[in-house]
C-alpha cells in the first residue's frame, strides 16, 4: 500500500446538499487511520447543536463553530467580526502543523459574500496563501457553495455537488439528523 506524505487540498462545492457531510466522511476515514483532525465551521454558531459536531467529537475530532449563523440573522458588522476571528484561528491552526487534516467548513460561502465587505477581515489572497503554504503533511478540505476560482485553482480535487431533487421543494423543512 502506497502512503502519501504531501497533503492535498480538497474542495466540496455546489448548490446541492452534502458538502459538509462529505467532509465529515473524510474526517471519519482519517481518524480511522490515526490522523489528528480539526473541523472549523465558518458560518455555524456555537449557540446551536449540530449532529456532525456530536458524532465527530465522540471520535476525538475537535469541531469549533466560529460563525454566528446565517448572514441575514445578524448585522454585517457582527459577521465581519466573527469572520475576522474565525480566520485568525484558522490561520493559526494551519500554521501550527498540529493536524493531519483541517476542514474549513463553509469557508467558500464566507468568501463569496457580496452583500457587505469581507476582504479586509477574510482576505481571499491570504486564505489562498495559507492553504498553499501549509505544512507539507497537512490535508485541507474547503466546503461551501460558490467556491472562488482562486480556491479551485490550488485544489487537488474539486467535487461539485448539484441538486437533482430535494424534499424542501415538497415543503418539508430541515430534518433533524439529516440536515443538522
Amino acid at each position: 500500500m502506497a502512503t502519501r506524505t504531501k497533503g492535498l487540498t480538497l474542495v466540496y462545492t455546489g448548490d446541492g446538499k452534502g458538502k459538509t457531510t462529505a467532509a465529515v466522511g473524510l474526517c471519519v476515514r482519517a481518524v480511522g487511520h490515526g490522523f489528528k483532525v480539526l473541523m472549523l465551521q465558518f458560518i455555524k454558531s456555537p449557540k446551536r447543536s449540530y449532529g456532525e459536531q456530536a458524532s465527530l467529537e465522540k471520535l476525538g475530532v475537535e469541531v469549533r463553530q466560529l460563525g454566528i449563523g446565517f448572514t441575514w440573522l445578524k448585522t454585517p458588522e457582527e459577521h465581519r467580526e466573527a469572520f475576522k476571528e474565525a480566520w485568525s484561528i484558522a490561520k493559526q491552526e494551519i500554521q501550527s502543523g498540529d493536524y493531519d487534516l483541517i476542514v474549513l467548513d463553509e469557508l467558500n460561502n464566507a468568501l463569496a459574500i457580496t452583500s457587505f465587505p469581507i476582504d479586509d477581515v477574510l482576505p481571499k489572497a491570504e486564505v489562498v496563501d495559507a492553504i498553499k503554504n501549509r505544512p507539507e503533511h497537512m490535508n485541507i478540505v474547503v466546503t461551501g457553495r460558490s467556491a472562488c476560482p482562486e480556491i479551485i485553482e490550488i485544489a487537488d480535487l474539486v467535487s461539485e455537488i448539484e441538486p437533482v431533487k430535494h424534499y424542501y421543494e415538497e415543503g418539508i423543512p430541515a430534518v433533524l439528523g439529516l440536515e443538522f
